[in-house]
């Protein structure tokens, strides 16, 4: 049995569930978005999916108190704090189901969104099961998803927030790359599989970016805090194939607190 093959077999079990997806800023620029009230929005990657310590009351949104929302607002005291980020959110079912929070008087905002509205969860059991013809294949279409349908999506959802809080400083994160290419892995994903999906991630990144500048609100990306702790690295800062299977692929503990926290740090 090749060695790709029993990595996918050792998988299946795991991935056959899968179904969801800096520099401290000056305290003056902290303080005034704490005094308006912070309202986190977004999906398992601004929910904490796959850091732990899950909020109890958050069921499958899986809410985590070392999430980086939580984390900001537990060091800046906002006015107000509501955390409404949801494990496996698309930008569709963040302004259907957690826009109630933002106000007139929100001062700062957090999302996460886009990678569910191109099937991130399926791309990678693909990955992680079908092999390389079937990764490939779906990557393209995630990334052609990402080019021609999901600008909509984000620029609606991006409206229905400005609309519901016209003077919040609003931060949109961005999403890690996976892998660190010629790492330490010694099964499981080809090269040219892990670059792809590097590659794909650099997309969506774009594509993210691109709309938000539309929407005049603040990209930040988590690249370069992540770079030397993807996967592959010897110090991974996001979950490979694990169980609870929902954890897969999303940022431990570490990179909640060392990627995406001074990330959204820089631009709170």
């Amino acid at each position: 049995m090749s060695v790709r093959r029993f990595w996918a077999s050792a998988s299946t079990l795991v991935l056959a569930a899968v179904a969801a997806l800096g520099v401290a800023q000056p305290a003056s620029a902290s303080s005034s978005a704490a005094a308006g009230g912070y309202v986190a929005l977004g999906d398992s990657y601004s929910s904490g999916v796959g850091s732990g310590s899950y909020i109890s009351d958050s069921g499958d949104c899986r809410r985590s108190t070392k999430a980086y929302p939580y984390l900001w607002a537990a060091a800046n005291s906002p006015s107000t704090f509501a955390f409404v980020a949801c494990s496996g959110a698309t930008t569709s079912s963040v302004a259907s189901t957690q826009l109630g929070s933002l106000s007139s008087s929100t001062g700062l905002v957090s999302v996460t969104a886009g990678g569910n509205d191109v099937g991130f969860a399926s791309v990678m059991q693909d990955c992680v099961l079908s092999g390389e013809t079937a990764c490939l294949s779906s990557i393209s279409t995630a990334v052609s998803q990402m080019n021609n349908s999901l600008p909509s999506g984000l620029s609606s959802l991006y409206a229905s927030i400005r609309s519901r809080a016209p003077q919040a400083h609003v931060v949109v994160l961005g999403y890690p790359r996976f892998y660190q290419l010629s790492g330490s892995c010694i099964a499981g994903l080809t090269e040219k599989e892990r670059s792809a999906i590097n590659n794909a991630s650099d997309v969506l990144n774009g594509v993210i970016a691109k709309q938000a500048a539309n929407a005049g609100f603040t990209f930040s990306s988590v690249v370069d805090e992540f770079t030397g702790h993807e996967l592959c690295s010897g110090d991974a800062w996001l979950n490979s194939v694990t169980l609870p299977v929902y954890n897969s692929y999303h940022p431990k503990a570490a990179g909640q607190s060392g990627g995406y926290l001074p990330a959204f740090r820089s631009a709170a």
